[in-house]
């Protein structure tokens, strides 16, 4: 996996906030394009990779390319830009932070501030920050100034923090939800290159807007594109091997651990099955999740496509999910990855999973 981590750490600097992954994604067909087959995209702003793609079983490998990110709603007359969220922030991670707006010229940045706590009440100290109280600082002076420098009111913007290596091989970034999803898939399609499986072809896709996809996003137009036999999902889920995890609540799932296998109403049991079963022929550590409504991942999309596809969840344990410094660690991405790969070469040609 160290030999992987250039291109990684390319895909995760690169901003893709929800419907604005254009950047992102062609990182990631640039690089499938020295290994696939076929390499494209579509209007929604999925990418595709396959290998094999006209075999059946045909496997559908998601991962969604986007991140969570900001976009900005109004420009007042002294320069002072005003934002609201593009998915799910804890605004108090957003105080002081610095960003990136994805300018129609290029990339400026900026930071984000609020009233000092020294101008504050006391009792407005204890208050939870909204992103209506905040605001991002380019430097300019005026309205006008603004304009100068390339910024529109619906400007996308991402927070400003890099990739970062830690300790042993875990590595901190933004973006990491679901980046590394993405990453993890055009891993397993690469594995599957070197070492095709004997009768199933596969796609790999970086999916479109899942952080706000409330209507299912890029991976319910892909997979109905697709007409995938079965669907294999990476997205990360909640580490729980820090201060204050939630094990009750989440399960046990530690970084370096292993991939996480989710077992609920959104992935099919016969898929799961076989998943486990592949992990262990493979010696692979895994964990398990139960998820018995929705999975808030592409899998709840995926499943309900046409008359139904075969859906299995596979997750990346993670800490401190939509911050700035996400961290996971590169042995559970290497492994996933590994679990898709042996997962598709493992079909029959015949492969069934109606449950009778």
């Amino acid at each position: 996996m160290e030999d992987r981590v250039n291109f990684l750490q390319t895909l995760l600097d690169e901003p893709g906030p929800s419907g604005f992954e254009v950047r992102a994604a062609r990182a990631w067909r640039q690089e499938a394009q020295g290994f696939a087959d076929q390499v494209w995209a579509d209007v929604q702003g999925n990418s595709f990779a396959s290998v094999g793609h006209d075999r059946r079983p045909r496997v559908m490998l998601a991962g969604h390319m986007d991140e969570i990110g900001l976009q900005l709603t109004h420009v007042d007359e002294n320069g002072f830009l005003y934002m609201e969220g593009i998915g799910g922030w804890d605004s108090q991670v957003l105080v002081g932070q610095r960003v990136r707006i994805l300018g129609k010229d290029g990339d400026i940045p900026g930071v984000i501030g609020k009233k000092p706590i020294h101008l504050m009440k006391p009792e407005d100290r204890k208050k939870v920050s909204e992103i209506r109280d905040l605001w991002i600082d380019v430097g300019a002076r005026s309205r006008d100034e603004v304009a100068e420098m390339g910024i529109r009111v619906g400007d996308p913007a991402v927070l400003g923090s890099g990739f970062l290596r830690l300790a042993g091989d875990r590595v901190a970034s933004r973006a990491i939800d679901n980046r590394v999803g993405a990453f993890v898939v055009l891993e397993a399609l690469r594995l599957l290159s070197e070492d095709p499986a004997p009768h199933a072809g596969a796609v790999a896709v970086a999916t479109a807007q899942e952080e706000i996809g409330y209507s299912g996003g890029g991976a319910r137009s892909s997979a109905f594109t697709l007409e995938p036999d079965v669907a294999l999902v990476v997205d990360v889920t909640f580490a729980s091997d820090v201060p204050d995890g939630s094990k009750k609540e989440v399960g046990e799932h530690e970084l370096g651990g292993g991939p996480v296998l989710t077992r609920g109403s959104a992935t099919h049991p016969l898929v799961m099955e076989r998943l486990m079963e592949t992990a262990s022929q493979a010696e692979i550590p895994v964990s398990l999740h139960a998820s018995p409504t929705a999975t808030r991942t592409d899998a709840d999309a995926i499943f309900l496509v046409r008359a139904g596809v075969p859906t299995g969840l596979v997750s990346i344990p993670n800490r401190y999910m939509h911050s700035p410094s996400e961290v996971v660690s590169l042995a559970d991405l290497e492994r996933a990855a590994q679990l898709l790969a042996a997962f598709v070469r493992g079909l029959e040609s015949d492969v069934s999973f109606v449950q009778e």
